[in-house]
């Protein structure tokens, strides 16, 4: 709109000043040789402005035929531009489309026509690599060298075809010459910062990041996080010999990322060496809080070396409390609850994880609470069986590499971070078997021991003698002529044997148990102690009491009538005794010596036979 104002403006002075022109009197007179020539004022404008354009007429046409020679050059060279433009288009959308027979046709026609170009150098040589043509390629990469323009595409060539041939020594120095040339080249930084930490060298790995953190390669949060990977690896490789600087590095790797748990593993277990107890602990206890993990547990489980299994076991409770509700807790849990067999807590917890994340581990140390509590064998198989069929626990993982110890780098890739706890791929669909009932988590009674007395001489094994933990009344109440041999297990709230009824009627004591299973590998004689299963089972009425027997003398009895009336309810409670049915023992048999005076007995005793 403004062009056709400024052009209708134009037109205006332009018709403006010829009518000024006309209006104006008399006339242009020219006079040459004798001619005049005479004219109004608008005539000789119209005039003048003709032979002008004439004139610039005849020179534009004489500057044509003399620039004619490179006008017809400049046509046939943009020509041949226009066609070498449109085979490398060609050829390079062949080679996308890994035809490399058109891809190479196109290549050696751009390169014909566009000589020295960059792009239809990287088209033959890129079809060359795919052809697998690398002695050419590299050729043509290195090429590229000697041109300022194309040297650091020549470079990222040769890094390529040094990668694709696994030579890391040439792929480092091709990555470290393209840094040289170019430094703010993403891949070039990368490359050296990976393969400087696959070669454990952690302190040019730390000045390359820098490098790359300085240049803009990389964001902030990714520069902390990547210099406490590389922080926490040369703590670790500085553990043994420097642990001072060791652990500074790694309590500098734990405040630039406290959700990294290898790095407050490392200064917690460095500060625990130093001493510094409490110190080791509020690490730990930063990282737990940012992300639970079952090494920080056991870190925090021994952070006070010599501890007990009892103090190791409140610690790991206290540190569960500091982040609720999470399975790597009480897991944590119940394995310090087993360790200081404090079963019913390790139970309860363990009853938790299976309930609500059932994992390998879980099952594992169920079956290892089944066998530490009660010894049932059976139990202990039933959870080792399906320990086999649940879900594999969490592992470090990358690219594939399933490893139990954290790396800083991938060995695969050599990408720093790479390793994550995570349940291994593909293994997390298996299942721990039917659903868990409440039932397989109760604990089986407890048995509780009583004490049976025969007489001497009647058994050929061997006999036990009473020692200090069987109940006072076998010492107090064995009558002359019988001896403690065996302790008999009952179930809670069954009655136990009375030694006086024994002794008032000694030949029960070598009644059979018919049904009554004998252990395995057990070989008896005719004249080897039994256990009765039930009263009607006996053979014989009971013997009378020895004569040789001298009663003590008892101060209540004063009287001849007192004296005749105790045999008589001495035998009223046998009967009564013998009318209640006897298990058979589960702690040992009748021929096992037991324990030695000086042994110790277990805190709880584990049944080994008819389980």
């Amino acid at each position: 709109m403004v062009r056709v104002l400024i052009f209708f403006g134009l037109l205006f002075v332009v018709a403006a000043g010829f009518a000024w022109m006309a209006d104006l009197p008399g006339v242009v007179t020219i006079s040459w040789a004798g001619y005049v020539w005479e004219r109004p004022p608008v005539v000789a404008a119209l005039l003048l402005a003709i032979v002008l354009i004439a004139f610039l007429l005849v020179v534009w046409l004489i500057l044509s035929i003399l620039r004619s020679p490179k006008i017809a050059s400049r046509f046939f060279r943009r020509r041949r531009k226009d066609r070498g433009y449109t085979a490398l288009s060609k050829g390079l959308i062949a080679l996308g489309a890994g035809d490399v027979k058109q891809a190479r046709k196109f290549g050696q026609e751009a390169e014909k026509l566009l000589r020295h170009e960059p792009a239809a150098q990287l088209l033959l040589a890129q079809t060359a690599q795919l052809s697998g043509k690398d002695d050419e390629a590299r050729a043509r990469f290195e090429a590229m060298l000697d041109n300022p323009q194309t040297r650091a595409l020549g470079l990222h060539g040769l890094f390529v075809e040094a990668e694709r041939q696994n030579e890391p020594v040439a792929a480092l120095h091709y990555a470290q010459e393209a840094v040289k040339e170019a430094p703010k080249l993403e891949w070039a930084g990368k490359a050296v910062l990976g393969y400087q930490a696959i070669a454990l060298r952690w302190e040019d790995a730390l000045q390359t990041l820098e490098r790359n953190y300085t240049s803009k390669l990389i964001g902030k949060k990714t520069y902390r996080r990547h210099k406490a990977v590389v922080l926490t690896a040369l703590a670790q490789s500085l553990e043994d010999g420097e642990p001072d600087r060791a652990f500074a590095l790694a309590k500098e790797a734990h405040s630039l990322a406290p959700d990294l748990v290898p790095a407050a593993v490392v200064a917690a277990r460095l500060a625990t060496r130093k001493n510094e107890i409490r110190k080791a602990a509020k690490i730990i206890e930063t990282s737990w809080k940012v992300s639970p993990h079952p090494d920080l547990a056991e870190a925090y489980a021994h952070v006070r070396t010599g501890d007990s299994a009892a103090d190791r076991f409140k610690r790991v409770k206290a540190l569960d409390a500091m982040r609720a509700n999470t399975m790597t807790g009480a897991l944590a849990v119940a394995k310090a609850a087993l360790e200081a067999r404090e079963f019913a807590d390790a139970r309860e917890q363990l009853k938790t994880v299976l309930q609500a994340e059932p994992s390998r581990q879980a099952f594992l140390l169920m079956a290892e609470l089944e066998d530490a509590e009660t010894g049932d064998r059976g139990r202990m198989q039933e959870w080792l069986a399906r320990a086999v069929r649940a879900p594999q626990d969490p592992a470090w993982v990358a690219d594939g590499i399933v490893s139990r110890e954290w790396q800083a780098v991938s060995p695969v890739t050599g990408r720093l971070d790479a390793f994550v706890w995570q349940v291994p791929a593909g293994l997390e669909e298996a299942n721990g078997g039917p659903v868990l009932e409440e039932a397989l988590f109760e604990a089986p009674a407890l048995l509780k021991a009583q004490v049976v007395t025969v007489p001497v001489g009647k058994s050929d094994g061997p006999r036990v003698e009473p020692d200090a933990e069987k109940p006072s009344s076998a010492k107090k109440d064995t009558p002359a002529g019988a001896e403690v041999i065996d302790v008999v297990s009952t179930k809670p709230g069954e009655p136990s044997v009375s030694d006086a009824a024994i002794a008032e009627k000694p030949e029960a004591a070598k009644t059979v148990a018919e049904d009554l299973p004998e252990p395995e590998g057990y070989e008896g004689t005719t004249d080897d102690v039994k256990f009765m299963k039930r009263p009607q089972d006996l053979t014989s009425p009971p013997a009378a009491p020895s004569t040789d027997a001298k009663p003590a003398a008892t101060p209540k009895e004063k009287t001849p009538e007192a004296a005749a009336k105790k045999p008589a309810a001495k035998a009223t409670e046998a009967k009564e005794e013998l009318d209640k049915p006897i298990a058979f023992p589960l702690g040992r048999m009748p021929d096992d010596p037991g324990l030695d005076e000086e042994e110790e007995p277990e805190a709880v005793p584990k049944p080994r036979f008819f389980n």
